[in-house]
């Protein structure tokens, strides 16, 4: 559950960070962040 926390709150900040991305960013940053997100699953062993 941390792990989706901590994607949620990397979602919401490129929505507010970056108000005029087009669909296609949201989406590629969303793809990218969950990578991270279990990058980080992985190293924390969670």
């Amino acid at each position: 559950m941390k792990v989706y926390i901590i994607w949620l709150i990397g979602v919401i900040a490129w929505n507010f960070g970056v108000p005029d991305a087009a669909p296609i960013e949201d989406v590629v940053v969303a793809i990218l962040l969950s990578f991270l997100s279990m990058g980080i699953k992985k190293y924390l062993k969670l």
